[in-house]
């Protein structure tokens, strides 16, 4: 198997109802194309959706990391790669490279994901699934951003609080992991969207929540423009993710 029968490659517009007030396509539509696009590429070699809860068996997404020089602009072509990096025994490792309509790149993006139980939630070994034939699409493209860092707050101030309503829950019943991305965007004000862009954004999923849950919003800044997020739920010090976004 070639290293161009290991990637996946697919073709998008930046729609209008998908930027923002300054033209460029959202961070949150992009992270949707991004695990659309992981999603289309495991199907296609055996390990979809659709098979996996077969076996009674799902994907969660546990770390997603975006990097980009220019996000797509209103009415642009746009196309996105994948390929998988590494397969561990609980988790494996996904890129992306984000090309512009010309093939120049725009930008890269990391993820890591574990394959669960439906019922118990519990991480199945991957390379136990379809007789570890995840292997075989292992690919040795390079991804030039720098792996997720460990997010942490030494004095993290209360910023924002909001309640799980039903546009948060996904087919799996608990909040969307877009939906935690969307909030923390919707923390910094317009002015930075306006003088400013998305250069970085990380987010480390750690617990779930669910409808009716309460969640807290945590900021602290770490360097120019440059800022680490904490979401707790429900009053009490249990994280459900942390966050890193710094603009340009």
């Amino acid at each position: 198997m070639t290293t161009d029968d290991k990637i996946g490659s697919y073709d998008f517009v930046a729609e209008p109802f998908h930027v923002d007030l300054m033209g460029r396509l959202t961070l949150g539509v992009l992270g949707n194309h991004l695990l659309n696009c992981a999603s289309f590429h495991a199907k296609d070699r055996g390990f979809g959706i659709a098979t996996l809860n077969a076996n009674h068996y799902t994907w969660v997404l546990s770390r997603l990391v975006v990097e980009m020089e220019k996000f797509p602009a209103e009415y642009e072509n746009f196309r996105i790669e994948t390929w998988v990096e590494n397969v561990y025994r609980l988790f494996t490792d996904r890129n992306f490279r984000i090309c512009g309509s010309g093939g120049e790149p725009l930008g890269y993006a990391r993820s890591i994901w574990a394959m669960i139980g439906m019922e118990d939630r519990k991480p199945i070994d991957l390379l136990h699934v379809n007789e570890g034939r995840i292997m075989d699409y292992v690919c040795d493209r390079p991804c030039p951003i720098d792996k997720p860092s460990r997010i942490k707050l030494a004095t993290p101030q209360l910023r924002h609080t909001h309640k799980v309503v039903y546009s948060d829950i996904d087919i799996n019943g608990h909040t969307n992991s877009i939906r935690y991305i969307e909030h923390i965007l919707d923390l910094f004000d317009l002015r930075m969207y306006r003088e400013m862009s998305i250069k970085r954004f990380e987010i480390a999923y750690v617990a779930e929540s669910y409808y009716g849950d309460t969640l807290d919003f945590f900021t602290e800044e770490t360097g120019d423009n440059a800022y680490n997020v904490e979401i707790r739920k429900n009053g009490g010090g249990e994280v459900v993710c942390r966050g890193h976004i710094s603009f340009r």
